[in-house]
């Protein structure tokens, strides 16, 4: 019997000048995503928008780059798209955002047989004027995926999806950092302290990193040798940022900001750190622990849903209420003087987080909807 054929379909359009080899590195997570599902045991294609048209293999995966200059209507959009599913044979289509409901519900109407998915991507409800087409959109999903159940909420307390709309939780994604060397990260980074404490995450108010500095601050009493490294893409923080560790004597001195750092970087960094650091708000998965876990990093992050699920409800590591300086500190020190080992926290991300733990959960996601799919269409 044929392995499944699973299309994954990403319709937020290539940026201009971006090659298709080149779409990896901008977008790592357009690979791991993919390369998670193909331990599902399915076969994996991936169609992805752009300003061109070609078709590349990469880790046993076809990548489709559809051409939809000028198709401004998704239903121009859909019938492309559709056309292509439809040559490919594909099983069921998998569409990353809730916010493109509109060009799912295109596909759907050009193929009403196609099971389709949408998976969670930090995306929020739409506002209150205009729920009554989303939901219609909406009614061509047969599945939608979330990292935690909490973060259906604010769609379902609304009443956004279809009554046969199956619910699944799935972590977003994977990564295939691995745990390494400490002390040859340390050797090579030049991180040091004890503990080393990472930070990786954009300098704003989501990420909330003036609590962050305050925890730390906070905790310095009890952690005189902590030193905190920061790498961090956009900053619109920063002049807030660096006037606070300059007029603290607990952080001057003790706190460096690495800037942007290459993704092939980070894995280096989070093999030289003791404990990952976070302070965000809202998160659909989070990236960046994930990647921590891998390294086996005990993390010390925020209590959100998402991480409380990265982390088996605080099993691994420490969570501390957002916002709270204080509760951070105390999660810092505890965290620094009883850690998990590097051993137990990689034995939890293998586990319950590596591409062939979370394809198995894939797995199970496509084959319930492909079914109960297929028994309402009959």
């Amino acid at each position: 019997m044929p392995a499944l054929h699973v299309a994954q379909i990403n319709f937020q359009l290539v940026p201009d000048g971006l090659a298709p080899g080149e779409i990896f590195e901008k977008w790592p997570s357009m690979a791991d995503i993919a390369e998670v599902a193909l331990c599902s045991g399915a076969r994996i294609s991936v169609i992805q928008a752009a300003p061109y048209a070609e078709k590349i293999t990469r880790n046993g995966i076809d990548y489709h780059f559809i051409d939809v200059s000028g198709k401004l209507a998704a239903t121009h959009r859909g019938r492309s798209f559709a056309s292509l599913l439809d040559s490919i044979q594909a099983d069921i289509l998998h569409v990353h955002g809730l916010r493109y409901a509109e060009d799912a519900f295109a596909i759907a109407q050009c193929l009403p047989e196609l099971p389709i998915i949408i998976q969670d991507h930090a995306d929020r409800p739409p506002p209150w004027w205009r729920r009554m087409q989303w939901r219609r959109w909406y009614m061509a999903a047969a599945g939608i995926v979330f990292t935690a159940p909490e973060l259906a909420l604010p769609f379902t307390s609304i009443g956004m999806f279809a009554p046969q709309a199956q619910l699944f939780t799935v972590p977003e994604s994977s990564t295939g950092f691995v745990m390494g060397s400490n002390a040859i990260a340390r050797a090579e980074t030049g991180l040091h302290g004890n503990p080393c404490v990472l930070w990786v995450g954009h300098l704003n108010a989501g990420k909330d990193p003036l609590v962050v500095l305050d925890g730390i601050a906070k905790a310095m009493p009890s952690l005189p040798g902590l030193q905190l490294w920061c790498a961090f893409g956009n900053a619109p923080l920063l002049a807030e940022v660096q006037t606070r560790i300059e007029r603290d004597p607990w952080l001057a001195g003790r706190v460096h900001l690495l800037g942007c750092v290459p993704h092939a970087r980070i894995e280096q960094l989070m093999q030289a750190a003791d404990l990952f650091v976070s302070g965000s708000h809202r998160e659909s998965c989070g990236y960046a622990l994930l990647e921590a876990l891998a390294c086996g990093v005990a993390p010390v992050v925020t209590e959100i849903p998402s991480f409380r699920i990265l982390t088996g409800e605080g099993s691994i590591g420490a969570l501390w209420p957002r916002g709270d300086a204080g509760r951070l500190a105390e999660a810092l020190v505890t965290a620094a003087k009883t850690p998990p080992t590097r051993q137990q926290v990689r034995a939890h991300f293998d586990a319950e987080l590596s591409f062939t733990a979370v394809g198995r959960r894939w797995a199970g996601v496509y084959a319930q909807v492909i079914e109960n799919h297929a028994r309402r269409i009959r």
